[in-house]
């Protein structure tokens, strides 16, 4: 059995992610902050004969990480998928916004999933094998007003993992760059974007039929998958619309419907 580490592993896509991978008979380590949430899930996860390891850690902590690799070092535990998926949100103007939640997404978004892969990807390469799958947004594909920063790191997230891509081609390792769009999580409450249009009037999806979409990416080699047929258009015409158009609608979306 091989083992996948999952970050944000606690709900929505990431606990998706990870009864995909334990109905496959991979074995488990998941990441999240909450302890409780992470034991329910490994003790429903344990039900299909799977190895289940929980750490409940903040990756947003700059040590955070690097801790996290260390660990598993001593315990003799190797990860051969890595599922960057752990990322949030915040909802509201730049200059009124705390430095708190400005640095804390860049923390998370961009600063740990970079030192995961920078840490878990030379050991695959060194085996000639491996999968990184880098969670982003359609977010990635266009500017984010009312919600700047996160909308800067989820491209930062896109083109980092298409840059790495083509750097370990040809090396026995995959790194896939998955794009939802908005999807029925937790996300929504915690960024503030509950009431927006894009998440009462635009399609949302299921966690579970993005996570589906997400594992046949990774798992079928592919460097960039967008999850969701309405997601890829709207991405595609971002693509060639002018850009102050295309953030004006970024804008009208994001902002409350009715």
């Amino acid at each position: 059995m091989s083992t996948v580490l999952i970050t944000g592993a606690s709900g929505g896509i990431g606990y998706e992610l990870a009864k995909l991978f334990a109905r496959d008979r991979h074995n488990l380590v998941l990441v999240a902050r909450s302890a409780d949430k992470l034991a329910q899930v490994a003790t429903e996860l344990q039900a299909y004969g799977v190895k289940v390891k929980t750490i409940a850690l903040d990756l947003a902590a700059p040590p955070v990480p690097k801790f996290l690799f260390d660990q598993l070092h001593r315990e003799g535990i190797t990860i051969e998928i890595l599922i960057n998926n752990a990322g949030f949100g915040a909802f509201g103007e730049f200059a009124e916004m705390r430095e708190e939640e400005i640095l804390g997404q860049i923390g998370l978004n961009i600063t740990a999933l970079t030192e995961l892969t920078r840490l878990f990807l030379p050991t695959m390469i060194a085996r000639r094998s491996g999968r990184v799958m880098n969670v982003a947004s359609t977010a990635a594909f266009q500017p984010g007003p009312l919600m700047a920063v996160y909308y800067a790191t989820k491209a930062y997230v896109l083109s980092f993992s298409e840059a790495i891509a083509n750097e370990v081609r040809g090396s026995g390792v995959i790194v896939t760059c998955f794009c939802p769009g908005a999807t029925h999580t937790g996300f929504a409450h915690r960024s503030g974007t509950e009431n927006s249009r894009l998440f009462k009037q635009f399609g949302v999806m299921s966690a579970e039929k993005v996570a589906r979409d997400g594992y046949r990416a990774l798992m079928g080699g592919r460097t960039v998958a967008i999850s969701g047929a309405h997601n890829w258009v709207v991405v595609q015409s971002a693509r060639f619309a002018p850009r102050k158009m295309v953030t004006a609608i970024s804008r009208w979306i994001a902002e409350k419907a009715g």
